[in-house]
């Protein structure tokens, strides 16, 4: 019987700073069957980790990640400004924005699956769906990779790339026909967000294998998902969900 299976959103963002080395060393550690990152270029055509087009939020540096060259991204720190979270320690002071390269070299031991999301709605970063294929056909340790981007050109740019890549594209919103879209362009399966499913679980019920739910972190909203048997859940709190996944599993005679 197949299992939901649990995916690290940034890592474990929810306790450790997001998109880091240690956010996803710790959801490892957790036992995540898969994690969930960002990837972004710099100015001078480098693949890194990291959410949003800009610094400000996740760094102690400011600005749009492709106003910078890697070097200079790499003087920020990404831990600073997760200082509020319980665990923190000063050690994360010392974390800096990882590169695709470092994170895949990371997960290099560990057979769990990768789900990339390319952040390509607000600038277009030319060449970063060959770049990012290319780094994991030669650092991914041949592991399940998902690309996903709310951005559908970039979708069929990895497709032509590399016709065997599994593709998935993110929703916030409902679509008519949802398995004509699957069909027609070869999508791997639909990132949807937990209110598109949980308000109508029962229109997703024959689609579950091919619909992963982001970002799922109320144990009632877990429960659910859990329940229907969704392919995976995208949380910030793995351990929660891998927990109360436990508790579910049929003991067997």
């Amino acid at each position: 019987m197949n299992r939901t299976k649990i995916y690290g959103h940034r890592g474990a963002k929810g306790r450790y700073p997001e998109n880091t080395l240690l956010s996803f060393q710790q959801a490892i550690l957790q036992g995540v069957d898969g994690i969930e990152l960002d990837v972004h270029m710099t100015k001078d055509g480098e693949i890194v980790v990291i959410h949003d087009e800009f610094l400000n939020r996740t760094t102690d540096g400011t600005g749009f990640v492709r106003s910078y060259t890697l070097e200079e991204i790499k003087a920020f720190s990404a831990g600073s400004k997760f200082s509020s979270l319980p665990d923190f320690e000063e050690s994360w002071l010392l974390e800096k924005v990882p590169t695709l390269k470092e994170v895949l070299q990371l997960l290099a031991p560990y057979p769990i699956e990768l789900n990339i999301e390319l952040k390509t709605y607000t600038f277009e970063y030319e060449g970063i769906e060959e770049k990012t294929i290319a780094l994991v056909n030669e650092y991914g340790n041949g592991r399940k990779v998902v690309y996903s981007s709310f951005h559908l050109p970039t979708l069929l740019r990895i497709k032509a790339i590399d016709p065997s890549a599994s593709i998935a594209w993110l929703l916030n919103q409902v679509i008519s026909n949802p398995l004509d879209y699957i069909k027609s362009i070869e999508l791997e399966a639909l990132h949807l967000h937990k209110d598109m499913v949980i308000d109508h679980l029962n229109d997703w019920k024959e689609l579950k294998d091919l619909v992963r739910v982001w970002t799922v972190n109320q144990g009632d909203e877990m429960a659910q998902l859990l329940d229907a048997k969704v392919e995976a859940i995208i949380t910030d709190y793995p351990e929660l969900a891998i927990a109360m996944r436990q508790e579910r599993a049929v003991p067997l005679d």
